[in-house]
């Protein structure tokens, strides 16, 4: 006898995303990564070159956004998981985006504009007091933003594969949004600078305070184009409804029907081992990405002398090669699999490490130097983002504490390493001396061959105990 027709109520087995699902799910974290290019990449350039505020100074504003976002993190992916979505056409997830999105517009202008009401007189610890709170208030919004649009990957996705592909758009758009950042700024900066481009000692092509209104011109054009796109975003997507997940408690009945699903709390996460592996990998990943971002271009200024151009040209030219990477990330993932694309990743960028750790002066291979980094940060990238989404695999109820708790260790790593660098700045003057020269290019050698090596170990501790819950108990009380 054949099979019958399926039961009344059955559920039909879920439809892949349609390419304008995949498109407007991209486009979502567009603003959080045009703001996140400006400030790991110009925040402390901005400040330290342009502003001159001191190096600590300058260290303790990235530390103070890095801990807020941190702290923020966990505790929204908690609520975002807890919500149960009061708006008729938003999702839990997407009322959180939207609240991020919404701080995240009004705060960030005026972290790359002068200090209102602050005079040549004005002590430093007033403008670092100043800038504070619209850091705090940023981070708090694209800590919201960040965790809403990935806790939504679980979520949309219907296998592996579409996981993958939704990780890599969005890395790809993600791409896009450096791109545009440093196509700006590379524009901004040409109308000031010197036409001779090997004068690289021209005062004119040296950053100093005649480029305050390049910066503040590039953060008002980062938020215009980020709100097209989360409107997009608003408009394109749209999140499953789901029965909120309870906490277990006296007023519901003991006995569930044979058919409901045990839940995987957030307290259940923190007894898996695998939660920490993915975590340790995780992190190790974001400070390799995001220590070569905020450093390389403080590399190309001090340590290289190159003119102040390169501070866009260069950067673009890394997220150019990420961009072309990204869309092997798929057939690459299905070939070889999840760990051994990480580790040809890391092969990538532990070769850019030895490279400037061996060559005094890079000179045009610069260029090449900045390709192997960018697809290196790519591939690490995306594929970390995969092996979160296939630990949190089908427990997307609690998948936005899973990524905020990731998060949570990334951002707070991230700040304390700026800060201790920072700490570490060899010139006693606020000006770059001729230590420093040598310090920013070890700086580079650190963040990306020494985080790699750690981040071989996790890897390691993946192929040894793969990615699987071991202590959680579907049918054990809570």
């Amino acid at each position: 006898m054949g099979p019958g027709p399926p039961a009344a109520g059955a559920a039909a087995p879920p439809r892949p995303l349609s390419l304008s699902a995949r498109l407007s799910y991209a486009v979502g974290h567009f603003l959080n990564d045009l703001c996140a290019s400006m400030w790991f990449t110009y925040l402390l350039l901005y400040l330290h070159s342009v502003r001159a505020y001191s190096s600590r100074g300058a260290g303790l504003l990235l530390l103070l956004g890095q801990v807020a976002d941190g702290l923020c993190t966990p505790l929204v992916g908690y609520e975002a998981d807890r919500a149960a979505g009061r708006c008729v056409r938003c999702g839990p997830r997407k009322a959180w985006h939207l609240v991020g999105t919404v701080c995240v517009l009004l705060s960030f202008p005026f972290i790359f504009s002068p200090c209102l009401g602050c005079g040549p007189a004005t002590p430093e610890w007033a403008a670092l007091l100043y800038y504070g709170p619209f850091i705090v208030i940023f981070q708090f919004g694209w800590a919201a933003t960040q965790i809403a649009h990935l806790s939504l990957i679980p979520e949309l996705a219907t296998n592996d594969h579409e996981k993958v592909e939704l990780t890599a758009l969005r890395y790809a758009f993600t791409v896009v949004a450096n791109i545009t950042v440093y196509a700006a700024a590379w524009f901004l900066l040409h109308l000031q600078g010197s036409p001779n481009v090997e004068m690289a000692r021209d005062a004119s092509d040296q950053l100093g305070i005649q480029d305050v209104q390049v910066f503040q011109n590039l953060s008002l054009l980062v938020i215009g184009v980020g709100a097209v796109f989360s409107l997009l975003f608003h408009l394109g997507t749209r999140e499953g409804r789901r029965p909120q997940a309870e906490e277990p408690d006296e007023n519901r009945p003991l006995l569930a029907p044979t058919t409901a699903r045990p839940l995987l709390l957030w307290r259940h996460w923190l007894r898996e081992p695998a939660f920490y592996q993915v975590g340790l990998l995780y992190m190790s990943t974001r400070l390799i990405v995001n220590l070569s971002q905020t450093y390389i271009a403080m590399y190309l200024t001090y340590s290289l002398s190159l003119p102040k151009k390169f501070i866009a040209t260069i950067p673009l030219v890394m997220y150019l090669s990420g961009f072309c990477s990204s869309f092997l990330m798929k057939p690459v993932n299905k070939c070889i699999g999840r760990n051994l694309t990480y580790f040809t990743g890391l092969l990538v960028i532990l070769a850019f490490a030895a490279w400037v750790a061996l060559a005094d002066r890079l000179g045009m291979a610069v260029y090449a130097a900045a390709v192997l980094l960018g697809a290196g940060c790519a591939t690490i990238l995306v594929t970390s983002l995969a092996m979160t989404a296939d630990l949190i695999g089908p427990h997307t109820h609690s998948g936005a504490f899973v990524y905020g708790a990731m998060s949570f260790s990334d951002k707070v790593a991230n700040g304390l390493a700026v800060m201790a660098i920072q700490s570490l700045y060899p010139c006693s003057l606020e000006i770059c001396c001729r230590a420093c020269m040598g310090f920013y290019r070890w700086v580079m050698v650190a963040a990306t061959g020494g985080v790699g090596v750690a981040a071989t170990l996790c890897l390691c501790s993946l192929l040894i105990w793969p990615i699987r819950l071991r202590s959680w108990d579907p049918g054990a009380q809570p």
